[in-house]
């Protein structure tokens, strides 16, 4: 009996030290299974606290006055399926006639305290079924991301939602995008992640920072492009403008609209040409925006209007000749001027970190989901890298991307300078780069996302 009780107090020990200092492992090898004990056990009844069961059938209660037996109880969703992930629960369910996925959203926080779990969030899978996503600790806080993820073309991981799921860039479903940040806000970090995801694919790289360059130049080697100067990025710009209507004719002489020709096969964007035929696709990343809206002279003004001219060009017709945009900055407003808003409207995806200003979570957020514009405004300075991300769906998530340092960052573009394709038009903005520098150690990453 004293052995047992040893062992019972070392156990408990251990399973608290776990879930102090680790609480994916405390999860893994405690909490997932008392966690689905205590859903299963308490089911019935916290839904029912919660309002979110159906009386019994009529048919019910008239044969249970019939044979006199007790009246059925109210019926809650039924469970279809509960699985454990590596973060929570997944618990699939199928409403009862009258339910709606909607009920199942506004109990959301009462479910988390009822089933004592971290978060809990629900999404409607088809016409009856929802899928609740329970989170059993904060994932958000240490960001680890799986050791293996979908990968598909064009869609990069880049972060990690606070449901556990993996946050993706997919550039096929969302072509250009906005991310907002102050200083300090894991802006930089997002976008080395974003990089990094995109170092590896058969895919052009072009940068424009004009703060001389020293966000992207050190990525120099897996860029095919790069600008470090308003004055450089009007003409790379102009230039891309010049290889989007290239692409637009070979599209024109590929298309084969003939009677003999199916549906699938005429070509209207460069993912249905032949693939020896396929153009490279372009992502374009501008790390400040502001400084290509701002002007103090007439000549600048008119340079101005050029690059805010060609960017809404790439927005608006970029898609299907494969260039797509990746806008960031901390402040995006209005008073940047005419073509702003218009440059905006194009842009579905949006992520906004922490802000300075409601005014610019307005401008991320009021137009597509107007509740995240308070959850953009409330994220605390002390949480670099957590931002609020939505697109014109309505739909937003809290997520966080993993730490990466510059020299990672910079080792893994090095390690794929390989795939840099070479661009005949964009061939004057190059980086001149020296021999391939040998990969550096990166210090131990710290725990929390900077």
């Amino acid at each position: 009996m004293t052995a047992f009780t040893v062992a019972l107090v070392l156990v408990i020990a251990a399973a608290g030290l776990l879930r102090w200092r680790r609480p994916a492992w405390y999860w893994l090898a405690f909490g997932v299974t008392l966690a689905a004990l205590r859903v299963l056990i308490r089911y019935r009844s916290v839904m029912g606290a919660c309002g979110l069961t159906v009386p019994p059938a009529r048919w019910r209660l008239a044969l249970a006055r019939t044979t006199n037996r007790p009246i059925p109880e109210p019926r809650p969703p039924r469970i279809r399926r509960l699985r454990p992930t590596r973060t929570g629960l997944v618990l699939r369910l199928k409403l009862r006639p009258g339910q709606d996925v909607f009920d199942i959203a506004a109990a959301s926080d009462r479910l988390r305290h009822s089933f004592s779990m971290f978060g809990v969030t629900s999404r409607e899978v088809r016409s009856g079924v929802v899928e609740v996503r329970m989170t059993g600790y904060d994932v958000l806080k240490r960001v680890q991301m799986p050791a293996e993820t979908e990968t598909r073309a064009m869609r990069v991981p880049v972060a990690l939602r606070e449901d556990g799921s993996v946050h993706y860039r997919d550039y096929r479903a969302i072509p250009h995008a906005l991310t907002l940040g102050a200083t300090e806000s894991g802006k930089s970090v997002y976008q080395r992640n974003l990089v990094a995801g995109l170092a590896p694919l058969d895919v052009a790289l072009v940068g424009i920072d004009c703060k001389q360059g020293v966000e992207l130049f050190p990525l120099a080697r897996r860029f095919s492009a790069l600008a470090d100067s308003p004055d450089t990025a009007a003409e790379l710009l102009d230039a891309l403008v010049a290889r989007m209507a290239d692409v637009y004719r070979l599209i024109r002489t590929q298309q084969r609209i003939t009677v003999d020709v199916p549906d699938a096969e005429i070509a209207a964007d460069i993912w249905d040409l032949p693939d020896e035929l396929r153009p490279t696709p372009v992502v374009v990343l501008v790390d400040e925006v502001a400084e290509l809206a701002l002007y103090a002279t007439k000549e600048e003004e008119k340079r101005r209007d050029r690059i805010i001219t060609a960017l809404v060009r790439l927005a608006q017709l970029g898609r299907a000749a494969g260039i797509y945009l990746e806008i960031c900055g901390q402040r995006f407003g209005s008073e940047l001027g005419k073509g702003i808003t218009m440059l905006r409207a194009q842009l579905t995806g949006r992520t906004a970190h922490r802000l300075n200003d409601e005014t610019s979570a307005n401008m991320a957020f009021g137009d597509i989901a107007p509740d995240a514009v308070l959850a953009a405004i409330q994220i605390p300075a002390e949480l670099r890298g957590l931002a609020i991300a939505g697109d014109a769906s309505g739909g937003w998530h809290r997520i966080r991307a993993p730490h990466t340092s510059l020299r990672q960052a910079v080792n893994l573009c090095n390690r794929y300078a390989h795939r840099t394709p070479d661009l005949p038009e964009l061939a004057h903005f190059r980086p001149t780069t020296g021999t391939a520098t040998e990969l550096v150690p990166s210090a131990k990453a710290a725990p929390a996302t900077a």
